[in-house]
């Protein structure tokens, strides 16, 4: 699936099952809660803390959950992800394209 496969398929299922995409300030805080969850699964599946018998350690899951709030932000702000996402990467490019190289603590 592409980016902006994924951008029109969210908008669809949206559109059939969600009734409306929440607001955005509504968004941005279930997009931490995602975040916070997925935060959970990777302390306690590859970080120190143990876990309990009862958590579901599914970061494959927990990942996808943050990438669909973050798809329905752009969505409903209009923001092409697609494009986006290739003029971060010309930004990055630009800017650290020798730095990570040439930093002497990733040796």
């Amino acid at each position: 699936m592409t980016i902006q496969e994924l951008q029109q398929t969210v908008d669809n299922w949206i559109r059939t099952y969600g009734v409306r995409y929440f607001d955005v300030k509504t968004n941005m805080i279930v997009l931490t809660e995602e975040v916070g969850e997925m935060a959970r699964v990777i302390a306690r599946k590859y970080g120190e803390q143990s876990a309990k018998p009862t958590d579901n350690l599914n970061l494959e899951d927990e990942i996808a959950d943050v990438l669909w709030v973050l798809t329905c932000i752009a969505n409903q702000t209009g923001i092409d992800l697609d494009a986006a996402m290739k003029a971060n990467f010309e930004k990055k490019t630009s800017r650290d394209k020798t730095r990570h190289i040439e930093n002497q603590k990733l040796k």
